[in-house]
């Protein structure tokens, strides 16, 4: 009876460590690769299990669907907002001339394609969101926010008066970070009712408010809203935070910019400071190039580890792919989640992308351990049918 209850045992431990492996490696660890600074190991997309010719098709049928619109982005956000927002005039933030269609492919860890300019240190636009929510989460991990729950007001000094009225007081980190705070009032010169106004213009400044929390709203004013408390709490220009914590451990380069307006600037103990913007709406936000937007993916593909540090918490990144209950499909700014499969029927619904006007998008992909990032690719379901052919190019090589 020995060796039959030793198998057994022998057994047990090893479905034991099989859970306790598959469990490392859902988190980022085990023995992920982690791309060093300055290079990244490519395999050949037969080598990394995809049919090379199916992901050349791919590749070509996004290059064919680039964003129609000016590669110019002042050009290209005047015509999207100008004619349509009162106080869209003129961007107060700096804009740059896009380079084409570009994007890497990531599958385990290694680079399986490049197309394009992906060297183009370009807007990101609402990738920016992202970014934002990143170092709101650091200040989380700090205790510098004790809870996301608790009411913003608590956390601003005196001379601060963005959450002083009855409405704007129960708004807490939560309805900032999932856009449903409804904030009202004017920051950097743009009232919160400018930025993508429906209805009868006349309706336009009175229009209803909605309790804080009920209401999913896109709106870059509060987004610049959630970047100037975070300063408030930081008391350091963002971007230094994010380079110091994010960005140099896990590799970017030092071309990537995180730009405000020229308006906004604040003293914090006797120090100008540039509160910098969520989005490239009005100009500004976050500049970077293919390559940094990949390695910062790459940070959530892998459970906010890096090279065995945590940089980002799981715990914050499991708030963030939680939907809110004011909108299913969207967790914290700027997680796009794929509830239903309603964005992307193409993909896994666990699947995450971060968006950015333009097409700007960085996709996640854990069932498949894929990460892509693709720019100026065109609206519509062009987004959706690129990647539905990735994952085709990964199907039938496996099937083969």
């Amino acid at each position: 009876m020995t060796a039959p209850r030793l198998t057994v045992r022998l057994h047990a431990v090893a479905l034991l460590w099989l859970a306790l492996a598959t469990t490392a490696w859902a988190s980022g660890a085990g023995n992920a690769y982690f791309p060093p600074r300055d290079d990244w190991q490519r395999l050949a997309p037969a080598q990394a299990g995809f049919d090379p010719q199916k992901l050349q098709q791919a590749i070509d049928f996004a290059k064919a669907h680039e964003a129609k619109e000016p590669r110019d982005q002042s050009v290209a956000l005047t015509q999207s907002f100008g004619a349509k927002e009162p106080f869209f005039d003129g961007q107060v933030g700096p804009t740059a001339v896009r380079a084409g269609l570009n994007g890497l492919i990531v599958h385990r860890g290694r680079v399986v394609a490049e197309f394009g300019d992906t060297r183009s240190v370009d807007m990101s636009h609402s990738v920016t969101k992202t970014f934002l929510s990143t170092v709101v989460g650091l200040a989380w991990q700090r205790g510098l926010i004790r809870d996301t729950n608790d009411r913003v007001a608590d956390y601003m000094p005196r001379d601060v008066d963005l959450f002083d009225s009855g409405h704007n007081a129960p708004i807490t980190w939560e309805h900032l970070l999932r856009q449903s705070s409804d904030w009202q009032g004017t920051l950097w010169g743009k009232p919160d009712w400018g930025d993508r106004p429906s209805g009868p213009p006349e309706q336009w400044p009175n229009r209803e408010r909605h309790v804080p929390g009920t209401f999913y709203m896109y709106n870059d004013v509060r987004v610049n809203v959630l970047a100037l408390a975070a300063l408030q709490v930081w008391r350091r220009p963002l971007p230094e935070v994010l380079r110091e914590q994010v960005m140099d451990p896990i590799g970017a380069s030092n071309r990537w910019r995180w730009h405000g307006y020229r308006n906004s600037w604040v003293e914090l103990d006797g120090q100008k400071m540039q509160s910098v913007s969520g989005g490239g709406h009005w100009g500004g936000g976050m500049f970077i190039d293919a390559w940094d937007m990949a390695r910062f993916g790459y940070l959530f593909l892998r459970q906010g580890q890096w090279n065995g540090k945590q940089l980002v918490s799981r715990e914050w990144i499991d708030k963030a792919r939680t939907p809110g209950p004011a909108n299913a499909e969207y967790g914290y700014c700027n997680w796009f989640l794929n509830t239903g499969r309603k964005a992307l029927p193409s993909a896994p619904e666990s699947s995450v992308t971060f968006r950015g006007n333009g097409q700007n998008i960085v996709y996640l992909d854990w069932d498949n351990d894929l990460m892509i990032v693709v720019r100026w690719i065109d609206r519509g379901d062009a987004l959706d049918r690129f990647i539905g052919m990735v994952l085709d190019a990964r199907t039938t090589a496996k099937a083969r």
